[in-house]
C-alpha cells in the first residue's frame, strides 16, 4: 500500500516533468546545467517520497 506522502510526492514529480518540458519543447539546445539542474530536482523528491520499511519480527 502507497503512503500519501509517495502519491504527493510522485505527482509532484510529474509535475515538475511536464512543466519543464513545456519550457524545453521547441529549443533545439538545452545547456547540461539545465538538465542537472531538472535531475536533481526530480531525484530530491523522489528520494522525499521513499518511505522507511516497517521492521520485521
Amino acid at each position: 500500500m502507497m503512503e500519501t506522502t509517495d502519491v504527493v510526492s510522485v505527482a509532484d514529480a510529474v509535475e515538475l516533468i511536464d512543466s519543464n518540458l513545456k519550457d524545453l519543447q521547441g529549443r533545439e539546445l538545452v545547456s547540461a546545467a539545465e538538465v542537472a539542474d531538472l535531475l536533481l530536482d526530480l531525484r530530491m523528491l523522489l528520494a522525499a517520497a521513499q518511505v522507511e520499511p516497517a521492521p520485521m519480527g
